[in-house]
């Protein structure tokens, strides 16, 4: 082998090992949060839907753009604006309306403007050390109020074993199982249940806020499973932590039902999110902690 061939294997060696330390040093939890990624849910114990199955038809807009009225995915109205943002973010609105975007089956193609929580990130984020709150994600660059900014992504659970779950952890292990209940018709509760505890993606690092920057919508895309899509409820400034209300309550409104369900008088964890209107306990759910059924016995 030649000297200069040496010199060159060298190189890249070197190279390839401060590559690696370089790695090794964006690593801000130093290999304590080292579990498996994901920018989907996946099916975990006791889930009945695979959130990776295609359940839903495409529609059939093939020349002409999707809008409401013609494109079966709009069922009412456009769910996006011209610049991406989703519609009916502001305060005039009193409840999420549901949202279907096109999917994989949909003719309409990538340049679709109903499809925007599947494309994905589109924003610089930043996992950091708080002082109080432990890991934290924050924005590198401002975001405009309805832009889409991440998904909050993990495993899809049975109610059994979202209990068992929930029973084995100590009062020192943080919790990332994360309800969400839409009230369909007739009085009906649509109930999914996600965990990003073995296998999550990056919303498993945002914190809750009394008065949160962002606010979590039911996404649905290719299956009745919805995506829980995190959207700007704001201006959001470049270098702002960013936020949302665990309790999962819409713009921050509560009904006195609600109230009865999430705090039972339970001794809760501290809240240190330093909003104003601070209730300085986090959001409880109740029915997450209640005993654990026994299994039927003939």
């Amino acid at each position: 082998m030649s000297a200069e061939a040496v010199e060159k294997r060298s190189f890249g060696i070197a190279a390839a090992e401060e590559q690696s330390a370089a790695l090794i040093e964006q690593d801000v939890a130093c290999g304590l949060e080292n579990i498996p990624y994901t920018p989907d849910h996946v099916a975990g114990p006791g889930a009945n839907i695979d959130p990776t199955q295609i359940t839903f038809p495409g529609c059939a807009c093939v020349k002409t753009p999707c809008l409401p009225g013609t494109c079966s995915c709009l069922r009412h109205e456009n769910n996006y604006d011209d610049n991406l943002c989703l519609r009916d973010i502001g305060l005039e609105a009193k409840y999420a309306k549901p949202v279907f975007e096109c999917n994989v089956l949909c003719p309409c193609g990538e340049h679709c403007r109903n499809r925007v929580v599947q494309n994905g990130l589109q924003f610089h984020l930043q996992v950091f050390q708080t002082d109080k709150k432990g890991w934290g994600l924050q924005t590198l660059e401002s975001i405009p109020k309805g832009r889409f900014v991440c998904e909050y992504a993990g495993e899809i659970l049975g109610f059994s074993e979202v209990q068992r779950r929930i029973h084995l952890q100590t009062t020192h292990d943080p919790n990332y199982i994360i309800a969400v209940r839409e009230h369909i018709y007739n009085g009906q509760v649509m109930e999914t249940f996600v965990d990003p505890t073995y296998i999550g993606n990056i919303g498993r690092f945002l914190n809750h806020s009394c008065e949160p920057n962002l606010l979590m919508i039911p996404v649905r895309i290719d299956s009745m499973v919805p995506k829980l899509a995190l959207f700007a409820a704001k201006d959001i400034l470049q270098g702002e932590e960013l936020s949302y209300d665990y309790s999962g309550r819409f713009l921050n409104q509560i009904s006195s039902n609600d109230k009865e369900r999430i705090d039972h008088g339970q001794l809760r964890k501290p809240c240190y999110c330093g909003a104003p209107s601070c209730s300085t306990s986090l959001p409880y759910d109740s029915s997450l902690y209640c005993p654990l059924e026994k299994p039927h016995t003939s």
